[in-house]
């Protein structure tokens, strides 16, 4: 079978919005996780991963970066962006630990690479 060539993330990331996946989880400086600009902090078991992709650089590792797929328990679906290799987005174990426990539902509607 002939393997598709992989998406990037701008292409995952405009396919995210046609199905109208254009929000975004960050976490602050004092390290609470939002969504948007929203004054509601979740907890991990207030949110859930749909699906992970990871994109390397061609030439440069330190262009990798990882896009998490979540959606909470209120209704909100959103992003959680991070760059790894040398340089993360966010600093600390904090955020390593925060992604480490929210639970994985693997939502297979999001395999862009199966289902173009």
């Amino acid at each position: 079978m002939e393997r598709k060539p992989m998406l990037s993330m701008s292409q995952v990331m405009a396919k995210l919005a046609e199905r109208g996946i254009t929000g975004e989880f960050r976490m602050n400086e004092k390290c609470e996780m939002k969504y948007n600009d929203s004054h509601k902090n979740y907890q991990p078991e207030e949110l859930k991963i749909l699906r992970t992709y990871r994109f390397e650089g061609d030439s440069n590792p330190d262009d990798n970066a990882v896009l998490y797929v979540a959606a909470s328990t209120d209704g909100n679906q959103g992003m959680i962006i991070d760059s790894y290799g040398a340089e993360s987005n966010y600093s600390g174990e904090k955020f390593d630990d925060f992604l480490r426990n929210i639970p994985i539902e693997e939502n297979e509607d999001l395999d862009f690479e199966k289902n173009v």
